[in-house]
């Protein structure tokens, strides 16, 4: 095993191909040389097409071919961004990094293919990533609620987080197997690389590198959803939210207000795991809701393994509540104990509780205005 990889490892690194995944990275490295490969995409393209030019033209050499091309590609990017600019020095350096790189007609063909054919692919395939994987909920939870009613609240949220994982998950898989394939077909059409082994540095330089941006996409998306549940439940049930109580400036995070009927208000904070929010949580405490008539927090869990008897009691003590799944041994536990029965409530009284604390009797969503 040890063997082959070496052996691989000789054939990557002995390949020009080796680069069609470090110019690409380069290209989209925002840290280092500012993401002209996303910021510039419509000059890189353009600079594509010359250097694609210089190469046909049979009365240059090789070498003077290089040569024009290096300086091709350095007066481009120096022409990018206005000279003492934030993304000027990043541009030269970088055109600087890729000219270096340009030691035979080869190396040029692979920054080529990099820019046409992975950078800007990938870059039209990352448009269609979703942002926010909410749409992915709201029908399926819609369906939910108006098969079950109140009773299937825990349910919804309980998925929520799950249908919008997979919903975008299936997207990104679909754009990276047609990307894919697009690739491949254009290499073995274009005779561009000479065997197998070359064929797959290309594509699996495309294929890590667009992963890499999926991590980010998703990684940016992460926490998002959940929270979007309480707008959706707002929603659907024609619930009045509120903006935060004037000058409440502690640092816990609630995604939604409500006025009660005695004009006190309620926040409800929606997270998988109270962990992500323990410092802040735990810095709400009595008098702090009080000082700005805030009755109580309520809290919205997917994942209640964390929730240890110290955290659902002490936080308890300071009037927030935890709504959970009620066939989980977390509430069965709690909610039958003497010392924390009254901080946990099931997930399927929430609709109930909200229109209780608000003064409204009966269900106004199917009413017609």
């Amino acid at each position: 095993m040890k063997n082959e990889a070496n052996e691989m490892y000789s054939l990557i690194v002995s390949s020009p191909w080796r680069n069609a995944y470090w110019f690409a990275r380069m290209l989209l490295n925002g840290d280092k040389y500012g993401g002209i490969g996303t910021k510039k995409e419509r000059q890189l393209l353009e600079l594509s097409v010359r250097l694609e030019a210089i190469l046909t033209q049979e009365s240059l050499s090789a070498q003077e071919k290089i040569e024009i091309c290096k300086n091709s590609l350095s007066k481009a990017f120096s022409e990018l961004f206005k000279p003492n600019t934030k993304g000027c020095l990043p541009a030269l350096l970088l055109a600087e990094d890729v000219s270096a790189e340009f030691d035979t007609i080869e190396d040029i063909i692979v920054f080529i293919v990099s820019v046409k054919y992975i950078v800007s692919s990938m870059n039209t395939a990352m448009a269609a990533v979703p942002s926010n994987d909410s749409a992915f909920c709201h029908e399926t939870a819609r369906i939910i609620l108006d098969t079950l009613g109140e009773t299937g609240i825990g349910k919804v949220i309980s998925t929520w987080d799950n249908l919008g994982v997979k919903g975008c998950l299936d997207v990104e898989r679909s754009l990276v197997v047609s990307e894919f394939t697009k690739l491949r077909n254009i290499l073995k059409s274009t005779a561009l690389t000479r065997n197998e082994n070359e064929e797959n540095i290309v594509l699996t330089a495309f294929v890590q590198e667009f992963e890499r941006r999926l991590g980010q996409k998703r990684k940016n998306r992460a926490g998002n959803s959940l929270e979007d549940v309480s707008t959706f439940l707002f929603d659907y049930y024609n619930f009045t939210s509120y903006p935060k109580p004037d000058h409440f400036q502690t640092d816990i995070e609630v995604d939604k207000w409500f006025k009660c009927k005695d004009g006190w208000t309620i926040g409800i904070s929606c997270k998988r795991t109270l962990r992500e929010r323990w410092k802040q949580v735990s810095s709400a405490d009595s008098h702090a809701l009080s000082r700005y008539k805030i009755k109580e927090i309520w809290h919205l869990t997917t994942f209640d393994k964390d929730l240890s008897d110290d955290k659902i009691t002490m936080l308890g003590q300071q009037r927030q509540v935890f709504y959970l799944n009620e066939n989980t041994e977390r509430y069965k536990s709690a909610s039958s104990h003497v010392g924390m029965k009254d901080y946990v409530r099931p997930l399927s009284q929430f609709i109930a509780d909200i229109r209780k604390e608000q003064g409204g009797l009966f269900n106004l969503r199917k009413v017609e205005i």
